[in-house]
């Protein structure tokens, strides 16, 4: 019973290191692969291995939010670092990123 738990818990997408606008496109389109496929009825993502990113990674984070929404899912970001917190509040989007 607890392994199915923590499988529950599993981030459904782990975003890369360096998530840039050169890899931004790409990266969405093998997570959305991903997020059909997850049987949840949420997408976590983690973000803690996010060390070098430009605006794009907000993008890529509003893009599979819109897929999970669209795919009834609710969706979470964990791990999020101060920069992307920052950057997120920036743009307006932290709200909805959970980064507030």
């Amino acid at each position: 019973m607890a392994q199915a738990s923590a499988q529950a818990l599993a981030p459904a997408v782990v975003l890369p290191a360096t998530l840039t606008l050169k890899q931004a496109n790409a990266f969405v389109l093998e997570q959305a692969k991903v997020i059909a496929a997850v049987a949840q009825t949420q997408v976590a993502v983690d973000a803690s291995a996010l060390k070098q990113f430009d605006s794009s990674a907000l993008a890529v984070l509003l893009e599979l939010r819109r897929q999970a929404l669209a795919a009834g899912k609710a969706f979470s970001v964990s791990g999020q670092s101060k920069r992307l917190r920052d950057l997120a509040g920036l743009y307006g989007v932290a709200q909805l990123l959970g980064a507030n």
